[in-house]
């Protein structure tokens, strides 16, 4: 789900500053589904699959608030979703069924990612920076997105809540 610009482009902006190189690669969202490599004779179903559960939800508050972190497990620092997160769960597990069931490496946890892979003492500052972050808008839908040859994510289809 993509954070609405002017958040989104903030926490990109302050994920260049902290020196990620995945910055500009990567529109600001909420991930619902990891990358999920599929056959494009599946797409129809998945599109379809999709449009079935964007029509089953209702649009909701979304309050981005604070900063969290995958460490040391993951080197990740994150601003928390600290309301639509139970919305984030359900809509989860709703994608990740049918044609897009998988297995996850790691429990869902909503959120969106400020600083990745990067050293400590970055992943220090960008926790440090986040902390104040504070942001409150409502959510329509979701979207599908494609990585492109040139690495880059890009929004490919949206669907909108019922």
């Amino acid at each position: 789900m993509s954070v609405p610009d002017p958040y989104g482009a903030q926490i990109q902006d302050a994920r260049a500053g902290h020196g990620d190189p995945l910055a500009r690669s990567i529109p600001t969202h909420v991930t619902l589904l990891p990358p999920t490599e599929v056959p494009a004779e599946a797409l129809p179903k998945i599109e379809e699959h999709l449009a079935a559960v964007a029509a089953a939800h209702r649009p909701f508050r979304m309050l981005l608030s604070g900063a969290g972190t995958f460490r040391p497990v993951s080197p990740v620092v994150f601003v928390r979703v600290e309301e639509g997160a139970q919305e984030c769960r359900l809509l989860e597990a709703d994608v990740r069924s049918g044609p897009l069931a998988r297995e996850l490496a790691f429990p869902y946890h909503p959120h969106v990612t400020v600083a990745h892979g990067l050293p400590d003492d970055a992943l220090d500052q960008a926790y440090a920076q986040a902390r104040g972050f504070r942001a409150a808008f409502m959510v329509p839908g979701f979207g599908l997105s494609r990585f492109d040859a040139d690495e880059v994510w890009r929004p490919w289809r949206s669907y909108l809540f019922s």
